[in-house]
């Protein structure tokens, strides 16, 4: 089986979570047999393969599988819905669409129409939670028998993480709060930092900051307990060994899908606060998670000393998310794929739209 993998052409020049994601879901399915690829549509021909998997609904994706039906391949996608999307805001959405259809003579497309074009045209679609099937159900009336659960994984490296490397880099033994994402006012962090300061606890950052955003990192560091050490690779030993020497992972973002940091902060045994707007399923976890307003500092700081000050065992809070194996990701994916193949065997191929 030859499965094309595709996203937004500019993805791979910033590093983050979906990046991750689909690089971690090539290896596993590659491990598994499945011929799994990254590929540049700009060389390679969709035809060329047996499935199309497409990674988010928005910037203009909605034509890769728009153009995949045209050939008659069959499509799976992972939409990356956000919680916000509900039954409410879904119903304005098509209000919406319906009126500036008309002012425009149906020229202009909402983000509603190219979201709704995507998740219509795929023949299964892969949710990372309950929460966010709902807001596809919800927001854009699709069936819920077109949708499959499939969570993130986690690289075995975070379980036997070793707080040694970090406390080295930082020059210190002493606990601290840690936040490890993309440097952006979406990521929340100089609230994180004005939370942080009223404590005095330490807070280390770490997640790229583009040039564009060099000022907001600036805000951040004019607070003496901050401390940057910059980006990381996914796979650089310093990444799991902050997780392991930190108190406590705080994640204030203004909203996630399912955060991979907030899983790889329990892999390594340290537990989690986090934006309440978010897709993960929290069973199992919730001794180890609080969900807090993102931009409420007095929320995010009782959060933090409340899960600072609770007796959590390590190991209970590494084994609240074990199950999470990229090895079973890559086994789900491939029976998604398969059950494509299966439904697009006995469909004919639609026409490619304006």
């Amino acid at each position: 089986m030859k499965v094309a993998m595709l996203s937004s052409p500019m993805l791979f020049q910033t590093q983050g979570g979906l990046q991750i994601q689909i690089l971690e879901s090539v290896s596993a399915l590659q491990q598994r047999g499945v011929d799994a690829q990254l590929i540049n549509p700009n060389v390679q021909h969709l035809t060329e393969f047996d499935v199309i998997h497409v990674f988010s609904v928005i910037n203009g994706n909605q034509r890769i599988a728009e153009h995949a039906k045209a050939f008659g391949l069959p499509v799976v996608t992972s939409p990356l819905i956000r919680s916000h999307w509900n039954r409410s805001l879904g119903a304005k959405a098509r209000l919406l669409e319906r009126a500036v259809g008309r002012l425009t003579r149906w020229s202009i497309k909402t983000e509603y129409r190219e979201i709704d074009s995507c998740l219509q045209h795929s023949d299964i679609l892969i949710a990372l939670g309950e929460t966010e099937k709902a807001s596809i159900v919800d927001a854009f009336l699709i069936e819920p028998e077109k949708i499959r659960v499939v969570p993130n994984g986690i690289p075995d490296r975070f379980f036997c993480a070793d707080p040694t490397a970090a406390r080295v880099c930082l020059r210190s033994d002493e606990g601290f709060v840690l936040n490890i994402a993309s440097i952006n006012p979406h990521k929340n962090q100089l609230t994180l930092a004005r939370a942080t300061a009223r404590a005095k606890r330490r807070l280390v950052l770490a997640g790229e900051c583009l040039l564009s955003e060099q000022s907001y990192l600036e805000q951040i560091l004019a607070f003496p307990h901050v401390t940057y050490v910059g980006k990381l690779r996914y796979d650089d030993p310093l990444l799991p060994s902050l997780y392991a020497a930190a108190d406590v992972f705080c994640l204030p973002s203004q909203s996630e899908v399912m955060p991979l940091a907030t899983l790889e902060s329990l892999a390594a045994g340290t537990p989690v606060v986090t934006t309440r707007h978010h897709c993960m399923n929290l069973s199992g976890m919730r001794d180890f998670i609080e969900e807090v307003e993102p931009n409420n500092e007095m929320a995010i700081l009782d959060s933090i000393e409340l899960i600072s000050n609770r007796d959590i065992d390590h190991m209970d809070c590494q084994t609240s998310v074990k199950r999470y194996s990229w090895n079973s990701v890559a086994q789900m994916l491939h029976e998604a794929y398969t059950e494509a193949l299966d439904l697009g065997n006995s469909s004919q191929s639609t026409p490619l739209g304006e």
